[in-house]
């Protein structure tokens, strides 16, 4: 039985430095995405966008972070009540924060799933190891259950970071490095793509993620891929994926037959060149 696909969009932006990313959701439906799903014969259904409250407290190491759990409590709900129907949700951001909503939402529902975070920064930080406060740079670290606590109070399962993978990296911070290591987490470089080539690190990142018996919860951050092919990101950093690797990525994880949910996250239009990202 063909599984319905639920979309929900998340007007999320303050997690990140700059502003517009909040209309990601939008653009990427204006790229015909419903459209493109019907011609392709899958079922879907769009539930809307969920829209940050106006103001809430904030701190230097974590900025806005009343706020942005606020809004990514509300996105738990919608996609805990997606997996309970069986659909398949995708996530529309919005800045990364999104993900500490959505990600452990399918941890609840799945309690021995992985991880495919697909992304050229490591979003490994705390706030003690962060250098901005900007808590998009935060949710991979609070979906393997490394915090900070107050992004996700709302949050009781996690991703076990064995089972959670990082492809595509190649701007991270040092004391984020170290993080990621402790927790256990495998990264793969542009570098290990590069030398490896993408089909051979998406399949270990499939068995890695994988080899806790569950299915793959898929992040997925525009920035990932180079900028020259997808300009309209917040935070872009040169030599990044090709659109066929990044194709070839969703291909494999597609095949593999294993996918639970996905976030695409990072758009932001502003920056943007005729919709071209």
């Amino acid at each position: 039985m063909q599984k319905m696909i639920d979309i929900i969009g998340v007007q999320m932006d303050l997690g990140a430095l700059k502003r517009g990313v909040s209309m990601g959701p939008l653009a990427i439906r204006h790229a015909d995405l419903c459209e493109k799903l019907s011609d392709m014969g899958l079922l879907w259904r769009d539930k809307g966008d969920i829209i940050p409250v106006s103001n809430g407290a904030s701190t230097k190491q974590l900025k806005n972070y009343e706020q942005i759990a606020e809004a990514n409590g509300r996105l738990y709900d919608e996609v805990c009540e997606s997996l309970e129907k069986g659909a398949f949700p995708v996530v529309l951001g919005g800045d990364h924060s999104v993900a500490a909503g959505s990600v452990p939402a399918v941890a609840n529902a799945y309690r021995n799933a992985g991880l495919i975070w697909i992304d050229a920064h490591g979003d490994f930080n705390d706030d003690h190891s962060t250098s901005s406060g900007n808590m998009h740079g935060m949710p991979f670290s609070v979906v393997c259950g490394c915090g900070p606590d107050k992004m996700a109070p709302y949050a009781n399962s996690f991703i076990d970071p064995k089972h959670a993978v990082l492809v595509g990296a190649r701007d991270i911070d040092v004391p984020e490095s170290r993080r990621l290591k402790e927790a256990g987490v495998t990264v793969f470089t542009i570098h290990d793509i590069d030398r490896m080539g993408m089909p051979l690190v998406m399949r270990e990142a499939i068995e890695i993620a994988t080899a806790g018996g569950g299915g793959i919860y898929v992040s997925f951050d525009m920035d990932a891929v180079t900028p020259e092919a997808a300009p309209g990101v917040g935070t872009p950093v040169h030599s990044g994926l090709t659109v066929r690797e990044a194709f070839l990525a969703m291909e494999m994880l597609y095949q593999c037959g294993k996918a639970l949910a996905i976030d695409m996250v990072e758009v932001n239009p502003i920056l943007d060149g005729r919709n071209r990202t």
